[in-house]
């Protein structure tokens, strides 16, 4: 129990140094904004892991999630007149709300045919937003009103690397402190064998449900922070191709791992930038590198990585 916790603080520790660290060795505001695109991408995979890595489920949908928090912080102020900082909670809400309502019946589904599931609530939602042009502005976007709290704008990549920065850490805490609850070891029953589960008295269904719900708050707390850190928003970030992009973070990290989503975050949004001087061979070089990554490192970067050590630390 003590090495659990010990383990959980030098993770804490070490991300905290990272972030604290990083703006010393930034030369131009631009490296904050690509950091804050990390940060906010960690946080919805550190959610999906949750549900795919400790629970066990598969979700090819979840930008709809990540879409309904980040439209309610633009619909909210815009046609409402709800506070940011509330519109933002207001989202969470709703997306929990419509989870749990959507996880009942699809949930009971395994397998591809509850991926497809998934897939068709993230294409539905994607449709509802580049519709509904009278409150979403359509395939367009819309502005974002900026976020307020006390009469303080929260303006600036140097500001929003921070408040991502602080947003990430509170939802690595979370998800790592979670792992070693009852609901945790209920996940991990699940992601090995459901009958199994079921049979030493874990109410399947009921878990199932707690992680998607707790996976789509992920999601919509990251697309509203990344709303209002562009003050604009489009029906991309509810899209497919977002929630394969989320897969990909979670998978190429390592599924189950905490700090997979957060490594794997960082490879994937900083490594299109890097690979910008290639010009038109950029997204070809990137999906080599995918592909040669998960051909070497099955169980992605972390767990691989993690792996290696200890049989270098044996041997």
């Amino acid at each position: 129990m003590r090495a659990l916790i010990s383990q959980r603080l030098i993770i804490l520790a070490v991300l905290a140094l990272v972030i604290a660290v990083l703006p010393f060795v930034f030369p131009s505001s631009y490296y904050f904004r690509v950091a804050s695109l990390v940060w906010v991408s960690a946080l919805a995979a550190i959610g999906l892991n949750i549900l795919m890595g400790q629970a066990g489920q598969v979700s090819l949908g979840h930008a709809a999630f990540f879409g309904i928090g980040a439209y309610a912080v633009a619909i909210g102020p815009a046609h409402f007149g709800i506070p940011s900082w509330a519109a933002l909670l207001l989202g969470a809400v709703l997306s929990a709300v419509l989870a749990y309502l959507v996880g009942r019946p699809i949930l009971r589904l395994k397998g591809h045919y509850l991926a497809i599931a998934t897939l068709g609530l993230g294409v539905l939602m994607a449709l509802v937003i580049t519709t509904e042009s009278g409150w979403t502005g359509g395939p367009d976007g819309m502005p974002v009103e900026r976020l307020s709290l006390f009469g303080w704008r929260v303006s600036g990549s140097y500001t929003w690397y921070w408040v991502t920065g602080g947003l990430l850490l509170l939802g690595t805490w979370i998800a790592l402190n979670l792992d070693d609850t009852p609901t945790g070891r209920a996940f991990r029953a699940l992601h090995d064998s459901e009958v199994a589960a079921q049979v030493v008295g874990v109410d399947v269904a009921r878990f199932k449900l707690q992680a998607f719900v707790i996976a789509a708050v992920y999601a919509s707390f990251a697309g509203s922070a990344l709303a209002f850190m562009n003050g604009f928003i489009n029906p991309d970030q509810a899209g497919f191709i977002h929630s394969v992009e989320l897969v990909t973070i979670v998978v190429l990290g390592g599924l189950g791992s905490v700090v997979g989503s957060i490594v794997g975050a960082a490879v994937l949004v900083t490594l299109p930038q890097a690979l910008t001087v290639f010009h038109e061979y950029e997204h070809l070089l990137l999906g080599l590198i995918i592909i040669v990554s998960m051909i070497f490192m099955r169980n992605g970067i972390v767990p691989s990585l993690s792996a290696l050590l200890s049989q270098r630390g044996r041997s």
